[in-house]
């Protein structure tokens, strides 16, 4: 880890080949107080060494401000630790080999070594001669105190970029939790957990891996698909992978090179790693036993100690999000079934086109008690064509009680309409009163009940409406009307205003909406004007396919967070009986 440790350092301090005022006086002073030709502030990167500060080299060296380690005379300081003074460098045995001699001129050479707090020595400021030279105390001296002053300065600079990244952990740690806490499923949080990682020195790849019984099975965003994904999809729990280790000891795993990688796992990690550029990696399992979360850098890495921790409250903040998107999955998919073994297959019916649409609320851990219905009722001696029910309806509550009661509403209506001889639509509501009344249903239902009738060339509707938004009817004119009369809401409390029938002609191409209110009501929009604008698209598309029309009237529902469920029922009349 000292090598890393140097390198980030290096990395910290920010300088490389190019010029830095402060580290370029620094070498005017080691120039003018040493009275030498040249002057240099050399940091040592891995294959390189590279001067932010000079004075007096000559091109090309002056304009690239590096050279190869073949010329470096720093990497003895780095390596030693400690001051490298030489009289004469071709005397040396350890120096008269370096190209540096012949190429740089450089013959006395006087090096001390830069240091950050750690005692890491990032490089050296030097004074170099084109000629032998016999250093004295006192410029020695010289060198050693502006040395100091240029390792103060290093470590200022070090000091203000660690305080700059704790600043960026902790605002890090802030955006995660409430980005986090707002996924909507796997794929969303894993988009998510990219996101928050997006700058310079971020990780190259970012990548959540949930389990199994079989091992590992990584989560995968279909826009943003990346190469360590499609190469390592799956991993067993006993791969000879750090994610699989992190997973199989519950503890964090940290790779911050590629040689501990060689040294820690198999040839097959190693050649994955590889091929995709990766030199580090950090695995930290999900609590729960429910996964790993994974940050792969392109390059070695040391993790600071405040780094470390706000990774790993963010795979803190990744591990509620699954558990809660798993669990609110498997609840959401359990009703969604159950509404969906309740909904109707709508009936043919000749005369008349009918299309349905249901979308399950998007912010909530569940579906709701909207559905509709409609069904044919059993068709009257001498008479061409049966007449349809028509049903729609909402129970108050967001989960599987409101479900649960939507399907025993929903049979109750349907019973008590085939048990009444004229199939009332008021007449069954009224009965559904007294089951609320009776029996533990809940706080209360909308719902509009209708009949349609063949009437000569057109149809006849007959509704009911137990305080539901109201149906709106399009002419063949294309003008659109709100059926807005209605009674109370299903509540089970005894009234003595009982419930009312209304009639309307349906002439050929007429259309009727039933809706609940899900299709028209907006956090901080007034649900009349919603009603209106929905008016208003009907009134322009009501002309198209049904199931083109419902597209155009629920755009948008399914990509935007709702609160409720949509249910929709539209029917159009074709023809009449005759």
């Amino acid at each position: 880890m000292g090598e890393l440790g140097r390198l980030e350092a290096l990395r910290l301090a920010g300088l490389t080949a190019a010029p830095d005022p402060g580290m370029d006086r620094f070498a005017r002073l080691v120039s003018r107080f040493l009275r030498v030709p040249v002057s240099l502030v050399s940091l040592l990167e891995t294959d390189r060494q590279v001067f932010p500060g000079m004075v007096g080299l000559s091109e090309p060296w002056a304009g690239e401000r590096q050279t190869p380690l073949s010329h470096s005379f720093c990497q003895h300081v780095v390596v030693d630790g400690e001051p490298l003074i030489l009289e004469d460098t071709r005397a040396h045995p350890r120096t008269c080999a370096s190209l540096a001699i012949p190429d740089l001129r450089v013959i006395a050479y006087a090096g001390m070594p830069i240091t950050d707090a750690d005692g890491h020595v990032l490089g050296s400021l030097c004074a170099i001669d084109h000629e032998p030279r016999k250093w004295t105390e006192d410029e020695l001296q010289d060198l050693a105190d502006l040395t100091a002053a240029c390792s103060a300065e290093l470590r200022m600079r070090i000091a203000t970029e660690q305080l700059r990244q704790d600043r960026d952990h902790a605002e890090l740690l802030l955006r995660a939790s409430v980005e986090l806490g707002h996924s909507r499923d796997l794929t969303d949080l894993t988009r998510r957990l990219r996101k928050l990682f997006r700058g310079p020195h971020d990780p190259t790849f970012v990548g959540l891996m949930l389990a199994d019984p079989q091992g590992l099975w990584r989560v995968i965003d279909p826009d943003d698909l990346k190469p360590v994904e499609s190469a390592i999809h799956r991993l067993d729990l006993d791969a000879d992978y750090p994610s699989a280790l992190a997973m199989r000891e519950q503890r964090t795993v940290f790779v911050p090179d590629r040689s501990a990688l060689v040294d820690g796992f198999s040839p097959e990690a190693v050649a994955g790693y590889d091929a995709l550029g990766l030199k580090s990696v950090l695995c930290l399992p999900l609590a729960g036993r429910a996964g790993v979360l994974t940050w792969c850098w392109s390059r070695p890495r040391v993790l600071a100690v405040t780094e470390e921790a706000a990774l790993t409250a963010v795979a803190g903040f990744a591990g509620q999000a699954v558990d809660r998107t798993l669990f609110v999955e498997n609840r959401l998919s359990t009703a969604e079934r159950l509404q969906a073994a309740m909904l109707t297959d709508l009936p043919v019916v000749p005369g008349l086109d009918m299309c349905a649409l249901y979308l399950p609320a998007t912010d909530q851990d569940m579906v709701g008690g909207d559905w509709y219905d409609a069904y044919l009722l059993p068709k009257l001696r001498g008479a061409a064509r049966p007449s349809l029910m028509l049903s729609i309806g909402d129970v108050i509550g967001h989960d599987v009680q409101a479900a649960a009661v939507m399907g025993q509403v929903r049979s109750m209506l349907r019973q008590a309409t085939l048990g009444h001889p004229a199939h009332s639509p008021s007449a069954a509501l009224t009965a559904i009163d007294n089951a609320f009344d009776a029996l533990p249903l809940g706080p209360g239902a909308t719902a509009v009940h209708a009949r349609l009738d063949p009437d000569g060339g057109r149809w006849r509707l007959t509704r009911s409406n137990a305080g539901h938004p109201p149906p709106l009817l399009r002419t063949p004119d294309g003008r659109v009307a709100a059926l807005g009369e209605h009674d109370l809401l299903l509540l089970g409390a005894p009234s003595a205003l009982g419930r009312h029938e209304h009639t309307h002609d349906l002439p050929r191409g007429s259309v009727l909406l039933l809706y609940t209110d899900g299709l028209v009501e907006r956090r901080d929009d007034d649900i009349d004007v919603s009603i209106r604008q929905t008016a208003a698209t009907l009134a322009a598309h009501g002309d198209e396919p049904l199931p083109h029309l419902l597209e155009t009237l629920s755009h948008g529902l399914a990509e935007a967070p709702q609160r409720d469920d949509v249910a929709v029922l539209v029917v159009r009349v074709t023809e009449g009986d005759g």
